[in-house]
């Protein structure tokens, strides 16, 4: 059985990591996905990155 884990804000990833493993998960893979936001500049619309989600896939700990 597979869950997935997205490191909160203000959360530090070892405290994700700690949630995980309470939990009776175990680790399998990290993903980080970029956030991005739309940005005026001289008229133009311009994208630029402005963040990033963590997330942990798990898997039940047998």
């Amino acid at each position: 059985m597979k869950k997935r884990f997205v490191v909160e804000e203000h959360e530090t990833i070892d405290e994700c990591l700690e949630r995980i493993k309470a939990e009776g998960y175990r680790p399998i893979r990290r993903m980080e996905r970029p956030i991005f936001r739309e940005v005026k500049k001289n008229g133009e619309t311009v994208i630029e990155p402005c963040g990033r989600i963590i997330e942990f896939e798990a898997v039940l700990n047998e």
